[in-house]
């Protein structure tokens, strides 16, 4: 009997081939092959262009860099008639300098301090209030003898915003009073000349020393506004430690998703040659994602004091310590409960989704190495919802500008608070719909 059923229902081909068709076996290999390879080209082509349009050439990605203009000058009098340089060489920079690259804000002095004390500008060029009085005697000194000190123009850079962002405020403010310095110098040059014409039209001729001081006035003073103590490494720890608290809660996240599907026998444990699969476990999927989150919430306060002991063993000043590891732990939590709300949703895609999301388009646009203005606007407009640079901001808050709220901690904390609430929100909504709807976490042939 049974060798006939069999006989049967191969005549009326009901049986099934023991073997895949030769067709449907080659396109599973292809597949294997090919599927890997496109989708690797396509994330190291995403990785590489992000990347490289990042660093190239931050100079001509430059817009809208904000530099505090600071015109102290009370103006004087000159070859008998009154002047105001500090006002002249204000407008020549405002006229110069394009407003589409730079943000020359014209403010006091009080304003520029706070603003560069609050990480709101890069720099500021000031202006003092002698300017013109030392011009003039500069002037007269050079055809009457006299010790005299020669007019100068301070630029303050802020070494706390980053060393690639101090060399930016240099090269801005260097090319700038430059040719200010050639227009003074003309101007100067032409007022003494004026002062030495005789009655008769003659001119009693400068010496060659006089001309070439008269021809470049103005001495520029490039100084850092509250420098960086030692163990900062140039203002880069901040972005490196940034970096270490998305790698905690992205790489965390990751490490708990796969031990704790292992442990519920949701996926294989593999050690080495060791292989194991447990029983798959009756628990729900919003269940298996309470409990991810509940492991990342209690790591990430240690994970956050470890990284505060190895800073403080290798020489890092934090004077903000409980500010420190408070955000840290949050942070951490935050990107680990996002990480894991995203894989739960998604499955094995969305890991590639959160290291695009954390790592491939966070770096570039963190602003940690290259300002935000300094990239490309695309790039820069990331910035705007990017983990990495709301964490970045918080953490160079911290470590740089005393915790301020103004100066980044405020919108890192809550732009932290808003992903961790999506974070939550897309978890416990996307597993919650798959629990109801039957969509449990069980091989195929164990599915009613």
């Amino acid at each position: 009997m049974t060798s006939g059923g069999e006989s049967g229902n191969a005549e009326h081909g009901n049986a099934a081939p023991e073997h895949p068709a030769p067709a449907t076996d080659l396109r599973k290999r292809v597949r294997m092959w090919v599927a890997p390879m496109v989708v690797i080209t396509l994330l190291m082509s995403l990785l590489g262009t992000m990347y490289l349009a990042y660093v190239v050439d931050p100079a001509s990605h430059l817009h809208r860099f904000p530099i505090a203009l600071v015109d102290q000058d009370d103006g004087d009098t000159i070859g008998g008639k009154p002047m105001n340089v500090g006002k002249q060489i204000s407008d020549a920079l405002l006229a110069q300098i394009p407003s589409d690259k730079v943000d020359l804000r014209v403010m006091g002095i009080n304003s520029a301090q706070h603003d560069l004390g609050n990480a709101k500008i890069y720099g500021a060029i000031i202006i003092p209030t002698d300017f013109t009085k030392r011009l003039g005697i500069f002037a007269t000194a050079s055809v009457v003898p006299g010790d005299i000190t020669q007019p100068t123009i301070t630029v303050n850079t802020s070494p706390r915003m980053g060393s690639f962002s101090v060399s930016l405020v240099q090269a801005i403010t260097s090319t700038a009073l430059s040719k200010v310095d050639e227009t003074v110098g003309k101007q100067l040059g032409d007022t003494v000349n004026a002062q030495l014409r005789r009655p008769d039209g003659s001119t009693t001729e400068l010496v060659g020393l006089s001309r070439l001081m008269l021809a470049q006035p103005i001495e520029v003073i490039t100084t850092a506004y509250h420098p960086l103590p030692a163990g900062t490494g140039g203002g880069l720890v901040a972005f490196f430690y940034a970096m270490m608290v998305l790698l905690a809660g992205f790489t965390g996240a990751m490490v708990i998703n796969g031990m704790v599907d292992s442990a519920l026998g949701f996926a294989p444990t593999e050690f080495g040659p060791w292989y194991v699969h447990y029983p798959a476990a009756s628990v729900s999927r919003l269940k298996t994602l309470l409990i991810k989150w509940g492991i990342i919430t209690c790591t990430a306060p240690i994970v956050a004091a470890v990284y505060m002991g190895l800073a403080t063993w290798l020489g890092m000043p934090i004077d903000r310590a409980p500010a420190l590891w408070l955000y840290t732990t949050f942070a951490i939590i935050a990107v680990g409960v996002t990480a894991l709300s995203v894989v739960a949703a998604f499955g094995t895609a969305g890991l590639l989704i959160n290291l695009i999301l954390f790592i491939v388009l966070g770096l570039p646009s963190s602003g940690g190495t290259i300002p935000v203005e300094a990239i490309p606007k695309s790039l820069a407009w990331l910035a705007g919802f990017e983990p990495m640079h709301q964490v970045f901001l918080g953490i160079r808050a911290i470590l740089y500008f005393d915790a301020g709220a103004d100066a980044g901690l405020a919108r890192a904390v809550w732009m932290t608070l808003l992903g961790l609430g999506i974070g939550l929100l897309l978890g416990a909504v996307v597993t919650r719909y798959y629990d109801r709807k039957g969509l449990h976490r069980k091989p195929a042939t164990a599915r009613s």
